[in-house]
Formats: C-alpha cells, sequence, structure tokens
C-alpha cells in the first residue's frame, strides 16, 4: 500500500500551475465543472510520481475518501487525515 499524503488544500483559483493538469483530468473523469472557489486537496502518493485530487465538496466523510484511495492502492498518513477531517 503507497502513503498519500496532503500537498495541500487550495481554492481552484488558488491552486499552484503543476497540479493544474492533474485537477482538469479528474474532473473530466468526474464529468464536472470546475468553479474558481471549488477546495481541492492534493494528495502525493509516497513512491510514485502521482498525484491524487480530491474535489472536498464531493465528499461527505473521510472514509468515502479513505475507499477511493484504497483503488489505487493507497492509505492517507496521520496527519493528512486529521487535516482533511477539519475540511470536511
Amino acid at each position: 500500500m503507497f502513503v498519500a499524503t496532503l500537498v495541500g488544500i487550495f481554492r481552484f483559483k488558488d491552486l499552484p500551475d503543476k497540479y493544474g493538469p492533474f485537477a482538469q483530468h479528474k474532473a473530466q473523469i468526474e464529468k464536472r465543472t470546475i468553479d474558481d472557489d471549488d477546495e481541492i486537496a492534493i494528495l502525493n502518493i509516497a513512491g510514485t510520481e502521482s498525484n491524487h485530487v480530491l474535489f472536498l465538496k464531493s465528499y461527505n466523510s473521510l472514509k468515502e475518501i479513505e475507499e477511493e484511495l484504497k483503488l489505487v492502492e493507497a492509505e492517507l498518513n496521520y496527519n493528512s487525515k486529521k487535516i482533511l477531517e477539519g475540511h470536511l
């Protein structure tokens, strides 16, 4: 299992350029439109060059995020869990 670490939580309009393509790709998969004020969490997947995008308003609980991460064989580290809990 890979470890997912929170890089940061950003509004889309403030998202660093290097994460933009990841957010656009996830939005395309979910068939969603991104609003400038959408809160987006970026997770780095340790041991890979991959980042995982979470559109926070899509989740009602941390458990939903953990289930999604299981699909990519990743789990949140403790600090990331605690921070994300505060944003849901």
